[in-house]
């Protein structure tokens, strides 16, 4: 029997910049960052090719190496639902996705790639051996569960592009619950006591996922992230980025008024969800849980607080971790950590599983 992988390298496939992470586990909870690296790839890869290439540079980059690899995958045409159907073992419920999806999802699915787990805390790790789903059980007689899906294509690319790097892929996830499971690992008191609210702010769209004591209840994508953000800071030319960032960070006033009228879309999808969990749970959101590179700017994180009657703040997905990294890369991994909850999600998963 082949020895359980101790490393994995956890990769975040997102639409600006690939990130990467090194984990060990050096006990049952005790896992070590020994390596990261982050790597901005261009716009379009059509190909396995192109994929297989910039992975590459990614983990040249990033060095080191380790027995398994889990990849997360950022997609806005992924499918991520939560339903809820009579109690059954996940192999059959899979069987059902596959044969008859539409019945269950109400959306036709034969072009995704589906897989499918009980929705509570412990099941969203990506193995489930027995498919048991009774920690997610109700009283009903009925368990929630989370779908993923994702297109056929994109499925094939990747699996493609990693066998050209001949290394295979252990875990292949979709990003959202990948970070789920990241702030699960960072953060269990607040996991399994607190309703929470993460913010995961990507470069083309914006992830809201909520939690309720173990619980994953909500998940939704919003049409606005970095790449919109950024537009309109230079809008109409007035401006290049990096002028534009310089004003943000020195607090400019003129830059805040463009700033809150950018972000003021976001804030009201994030409140509108809030306002939909707390209706239905009756329960109460008290502060939201921000990542993503946005998150790195003090001005950005002030507004959303202060549209949102919330604290906002940053999450480190290293929290629960120790850190094993040269001088240099540990000072830079103060302004990086928070882009790499999704990186941490599928290394601590794939771990976790084995």
């Amino acid at each position: 029997m082949a020895k359980p992988a101790n490393s994995v390298i956890g990769i975040d496939l997102g639409k600006h910049v690939f990130k990467s992470v090194l984990l060990q586990r050096k006990g049952e909870q005790r896992f070590v960052l020994t390596n990261y690296a982050s790597h901005v790839v261009p716009d379009g890869l059509a190909t396995a090719d192109d994929l297989a290439q910039q992975v590459k540079l990614l983990l040249k980059e990033m060095g080191g190496s380790a027995k398994g690899c889990a990849i997360a995958a950022s997609d806005p045409d992924a499918l991520l639902r939560i339903i809820e159907q009579p109690t059954t073992p996940v192999e059959l419920l899979r069987s059902a996705l596959k044969l008859n999806g539409l019945a269950v999802l109400n959306q036709e699915c034969r072009d995704f790639v589906l897989d499918c787990a009980p929705v509570s805390a412990v099941a969203l790790t990506p193995v489930t051996p027995d498919g048991t789903p009774a920690e997610g059980a109700t009283r009903s007689g009925k368990t929630r569960y989370l779908v993923g899906g994702m297109l056929r294509p994109a499925v094939k690319q990747i699996s493609e592009a990693m066998s050209k790097m001949k290394r295979a892929v252990n875990l292949l996830q979709l990003a959202p619950v990948c970070s789920f499971n990241a702030f699960e690992f960072a953060y269990p008191d607040v996991f399994a006591r607190d309703a929470f609210l993460l913010l995961d702010m990507g470069h083309e769209q914006s992830t809201v996922l909520i939690g309720n004591k173990t619980e994953l209840v909500l998940v939704r994508s919003i049409d606005y992230g970095g790449k919109i953000f950024g537009e309109d800071l230079i809008a109409d030319g007035a401006l290049d980025a990096q002028a534009a960032r310089v004003l943000i960070q020195q607090g400019d006033a003129g830059m805040a008024d463009i700033c809150r009228t950018s972000l003021f879309r976001l804030a009201t999808e994030v409140r509108n969800s809030i306002g939909f969990f707390e209706g239905q749970c009756e329960e109460s959101i008290h502060r939201i849980f921000v990542s993503g590179g946005m998150a790195r700017t003090e001005m950005t994180l002030q507004i959303l607080s202060d549209e949102l009657g919330l604290p906002c703040e940053i999450w480190d997905p290293l929290e629960s971790c120790e850190v094993a990294l040269p001088a240099a890369k540990r000072q830079a991994l103060a302004r990086e950590f928070v882009s790499l909850n999704v990186a941490c999600g599928a290394a601590i998963s794939c771990l976790k599983a084995v």
